[in-house]
């Protein structure tokens, strides 16, 4: 992924230039640990009706399915914890090395999923391994992506802090096009019997090359600059990062709280429930629901980069205001353009769904870093991030398909958005301080 970075000043072409790598190894380094989150998400979440007889009775495939969907929920509810520990050692010992372990842990976890035995083999203990696997990963997880965020946007240059940020964002979503399409192609090269007995077993294996991948890369690179320069003398290295978070940047940490909900639910129904809505209530084929969400995932990535370009000239404000009243005119229009349930209007509905996601995903991102000071900005991060999007990205597939079950109507769902969007537009308005030209350093508190 390269960055396009302003002309460089006479004379020091050659420190651009090296600044430039840096900065590319920088977004590589701390992208490819969300790549392989999201790749295992992806696999998973996709998945579910394959893992589901796998690993729980098949006596009610409905209540296996939401059983699937629920140890997600789970998992994701120990992310605080996880991302308050690792938090407090990003804070501590640095960035690289907090990154370095979490990388290995990841892949590992996600691979021994590829291992497990099945319901048939072992009973009841298949879904409580399983859990445990998961609630694993959510710990680890919940120190990833901040830890990420946070590395990619100390590298970055000041005024172009959205733009290298929104490579996380988009990390996340190769990450998910990768797992969909890992999913598609094995759901195609193995014959029902075969992808039930073991087939969906081979690409959680995957995780292993990949983690190894990740391994080299986030070795070759340095410390960032900036906790560098806030810990170089050893003065501002704090030893409790949390409680000093929670003192001191508890505002913050409630504002992007306020915001992110929003973005994951918009986000985690798109991409997990939705194609499992298109197939399982609207009777669209599996490969038509798979192809139609890599379709309008693939078109996205491309436009997360210039979302960052936006922002970074207009700020951080305008941009989630407009995401948030996007979420409640435009979700529901496109949820009636599915309704036709042919493959065109599948795409369609999910590219009209798209529309508050670029306003949002790599603006959300960003601020993830840009809300906090240098020294605790691992552990507040990690809190607010954990306490907000990862449990309602956990929860909301679960949620979505108990509405739609209940209310026998998508526009549950869509009620269940716009009420975290009025949320939103509310904090971002009334609390919100602007950060798009802020010090990255000092410390922020929205007023």
């Amino acid at each position: 992924m390269s960055a396009v970075a302003p002309p460089a000043a006479t004379g020091a072409e050659g420190i651009d230039q090296e600044k430039r790598k840096e900065i590319r190894r920088a977004i590589g380094a701390g992208s490819i640990g969300n790549f392989v989150e999201q790749f295992d998400y992806g696999l998973y979440g996709y998945l579910a009706p394959v893992l589901a007889p796998a690993f729980f009775p098949d006596s009610d495939p409905a209540v296996a399915v939401l059983s699937t969907y629920a140890i997600i929920a789970i998992a994701c509810l120990f992310r605080p914890l996880g991302g308050t520990l690792v938090g407090r050692w990003g804070d501590r010992v640095g960035r690289k090395k907090t990154l370095l372990w979490t990388i290995v842990a990841m892949g590992v976890t996600t691979a021994m999923i590829g291992a497990l035995p099945t319901y048939h083999q072992i009973g009841v203990l298949a879904p409580l391994l399983l859990l445990l696997l998961r609630v694993v990963q959510g710990m680890i997880s919940g120190g990833e992506y901040v830890g990420a965020v946070a590395f990619i946007v100390e590298w970055a240059e000041p005024d172009r802090r959205a733009y290298y940020a929104s490579y996380a964002s988009n990390s996340c979503f190769v990450g998910i096009l990768a797992g969909a399409g890992t999913a598609a192609l094995t759901s195609w090269a193995f014959d029902g019997p075969t992808l039930d007995s073991w087939g969906w077993r081979v690409p959680f294996l995957l995780a292993l090359p990949l983690s190894a991948v990740g391994i080299w890369l986030r070795r070759r690179i340095a410390e960032t600059p900036e906790f560098v320069r806030a810990t170089e003398d050893g003065s501002q290295v704090v030893k409790a990062p949390v409680r000093e978070a929670l003192r001191e940047q508890w505002r913050p940490m409630l504002v992007f709280c306020g915001v992110s909900v929003m973005l994951a639910i918009l986000s985690y129904t798109w991409v997990t429930f939705y194609p499992e809505y298109l197939t399982g209530t609207l009777g669209l084929p599996r490969w038509m629901a798979l192809a139609s969400n890599a379709i309008s995932v693939a078109v996205l990535i491309p436009l997360l980069p210039l979302a960052g370009i936006l922002s970074d000239r207009i700020g951080r404000k305008p941009m989630l205001v407009t995401g948030a009243v996007a979420c409640i005119v435009l979700v529901p229009l496109a949820f009636r353009v599915g309704e036709e349930a042919t493959f065109g209007a599948a795409v369609a509905s999910q590219l009209i769904y798209i529309i508050p996601e670029f306003f949002l995903t790599g603006i959300v991102t960003v601020c993830a870093a840009e809300l906090f000071s240098t020294r605790t900005r691992f552990s507040a991060s990690a809190i607010a991030y954990n306490s907000s999007f990862s449990v309602f990205m956990g929860i909301t597939p679960f949620v979505a398909a108990l509405l739609v079950s209940s209310f026998g109507t998508i526009y549950a769902v869509w009620v269940y958005l716009a009420a975290a969007a009025v949320l939103a537009l509310v904090v971002v308005t009334a609390f919100m301080t602007e950060t798009y030209r802020s010090r990255l350093g000092a410390d922020k508190f929205a007023r």
